[in-house]
């Protein structure tokens, strides 16, 4: 979860490069209706499987107990449990609300992290699991209590000793994984080293992981049995910076060779790549960058900066965007690709939307699209 929207929120993007063009509709109902999914901690702020919500109790009680969390959450538990309840009371009493809704007379001290005390308090009930994501309005989280936004049979679902539930959340991570280094085990929840090490010898011992050594790795990998391993792959997709496919920099470096780094807080001036950059996956490969932004007024898709990976073909990686951009375009509403003059595949891709016999974006047929490889 995300706050930024100059593309699209981080979110919602998961699935288009995994599915295409789908109602963004589909994920809130899944969320906030149906309640399939909740928000919590992942590897950050993010909307997870409901059934996963006692894997995460251990922390929630972490958290309660002021060890867990973010520096001012973990002091407000610690020097204000007074003011703590107090918050907690009045959202079981008065029912879903907003930080703003919670607060009395009090104003943030400055922008983006600076919270009121209220909001600071409302987010460790949130790293405690003493209050949830009801719904959002825009992008405020709306806090309500567990009893009245899980189903019956998570709230009733017994709560797995810390051992346990480490050891099926590293298990979560092998499966999406395939195989990984211990550090891209523990870092798929944020574990700690000292618990992931743990689960992962756990699992090793019982015979649920495999330690292997992976060429040009250092120290050992661990797979999952029955992970597949095709001949060839062959996707193309655009990838949030936060997709968990590149979100731990280290292994996007060890498998692609690409280094990434997200700029939005690097003055634009010492920007290398852009503002909001997508790697875009290409078959085995990351082979670009590109840097978008919906011009929403406009009604175009506009490629901002676009960039062409060392040892990839040009017009190959030129050819696949095009259509993923159209594609973005359409899914996003907006008219056509506008390719701004900067990056050394910017002429490449301004020839491959140009030649691309396929309709304008906003006339492509609905649906979703189904991906090869």
């Amino acid at each position: 979860m995300d706050s930024v929207n100059v593309f699209e929120r981080a979110h919602h993007l998961p699935l288009f490069s995994r599915l295409g063009p789908y109602d963004r509709q589909l994920l809130h109902r899944a969320a906030y209706v149906h309640r399939d999914l909740f928000e919590y901690w992942g590897h950050e702020a993010s909307l997870l499987p409901v059934s996963t919500q006692p894997l995460l109790r251990w922390r929630m009680a972490r958290a309660a107990a002021g060890t867990e969390g973010w520096g001012r959450t973990r002091q407000i538990a610690r020097e204000q449990p007074a003011f703590v309840r107090h918050v907690l009371q009045r959202i079981r009493d008065d029912g879903p609300a907003t930080a703003g809704e919670l607060h009395e007379g009090e104003k943030p001290t400055g922008p983006w992290w600076d919270w009121s005390t209220t909001k600071v308090a409302v987010e460790h009930l949130f790293w405690s699991g003493q209050v949830m994501t009801s719904t959002r309005r825009g992008f405020e989280r709306v806090y309500d209590v567990p009893e009245r936004v899980l189903p019956a049979a998570v709230l009733e679902a017994p709560t797995p000793t810390q051992e346990e539930a480490q050891r099926e959340l590293v298990r979560i991570a092998a499966r999406a994984h395939g195989v990984a280094t211990e550090r891209d085990l523990r870092d798929y929840f944020r574990l700690s080293v000292a618990d992931a090490a743990a689960a992962v010898a756990s699992l090793v011992q019982a015979g649920e992981l495999q330690q292997v050594e992976v060429e040009g790795w250092r120290g050992p990998a661990y797979l999952w049995p029955g992970s597949r391993v095709p001949r060839r792959v062959r996707a193309s997709a655009l990838l949030s910076p936060f997709d968990p496919l590149v979100w731990e920099r280290s292994r996007t470096s060890r498998l692609f060779g690409f280094d990434y780094r997200i700029e939005i807080y690097v003055p634009e001036a010492k920007r290398v790549h852009g503002y909001y950059v997508l790697p875009f996956l290409h078959d085995e490969g990351l082979r670009a960058r590109v840097d978008l932004k919906s011009d929403r007024k406009a009604g175009v898709l506009r490629v901002m900066a676009c960039w062409l990976e060392p040892g990839s073909d040009a017009e190959g990686v030129a050819s696949a965007l095009a259509v993923e951009l159209r594609l973005a375009a359409r899914w996003q509403g907006l008219a056509e690709v506008v390719v701004e003059p900067r990056g050394d595949l910017a002429p490449a891709l301004t020839t491959a939307l140009r030649d691309d016999d396929g309709p304008p974006a906003a006339a492509a047929a609905d649906g979703p699209v189904v991906r090869d490889g």
